[in-house]
């Protein structure tokens, strides 16, 4: 069992971590073959809408997965209005039926081969799903590769089929597809599976926890620290 620590902070809080977690996002892309994508970019670090989980060894600190919640606003767009509005620029209407409302957009999510088939992702896309609930988002999107999709949909996502090819997408290569998804009912997750609904209105409610969960490999240890310092939850 490797235990893990799933640390959650403001970017602009922690530039130093933050290109941590752009190096090992690289590594992991650039393993596939991917060499350019819209969040991978390193503009978000400064930008203090950007809240990151990061999953650090125990033992060493070092960063074996990430995800992201990028709230949009004036100053910096959701990563996938410039992925998505180079194939379909009815992106920008429809971001903007949003403008009133908070949206966010979980994007990055990657872990490293150390961490691969333990199911870590599974758990730290849940924690993410959890902070955004915390800091009041209304509306959240992703685009989910293939592999992503059904845990996605799991988790109370549901496929936004008023853009591109019924809500896919060839991105971020001609030969790979990503499907845009989202949920609007953070705060209910109607369409959830209930192990996951309670799994993360658990870190809602506590976001500070030790968990010992199951993977397809057999037990993992998780310490949750999602509490935000200096930062309002609703």
């Amino acid at each position: 069992m490797l235990p893990v620590t799933f640390r959650a902070f403001r970017a602009n809080d922690e530039p130093e971590t933050c290109f941590k977690f752009i190096a090992g996002h690289r590594k992991v892309l650039e393993s596939y073959g991917i060499t350019m994508i819209t969040s991978n970019n390193g503009e978000w670090a400064s930008h203090p809408n950007t809240f990151v989980i990061l999953a650090e060894a125990a033992d060493d600190g070092r960063a074996l997965a990430g995800v992201r919640v990028q709230v949009g606003d004036t100053n910096f767009p959701l990563p996938l209005i410039d992925a998505v509005g180079k194939v379909d620029d009815k992106v920008h209407n429809l971001i903007d039926t949003h403008k009133n409302n908070k949206i966010a957009e979980i994007c990055g999510l990657w872990n490293s081969r150390e961490l691969a088939g333990y199911g870590y992702s599974f758990f730290i896309l849940r924690a993410s799903l959890s902070l955004a609930s915390r800091i009041g988002v209304d509306f959240l999107y992703a685009l989910a590769a293939p592999v992503t999709v059904n845990m996605c949909l799991n988790m109370g996502f549901v496929i936004e089929r008023k853009l591109g090819n019924n809500g896919f997408f060839n991105y971020p290569k001609l030969d790979l597809v990503a499907t845009m998804m989202l949920i609007d009912d953070l705060k209910v997750l109607s369409t959830a599976q209930e192990a996951d609904r309670s799994h993360i209105f658990r870190l809602v409610e506590n976001p500070d926890q030790l968990g010992k969960d199951t993977g397809p490999k057999g037990d993992i240890l998780i310490n949750y620290k999602l509490l935000l310092n200096n930062v309002a939850c609703k």
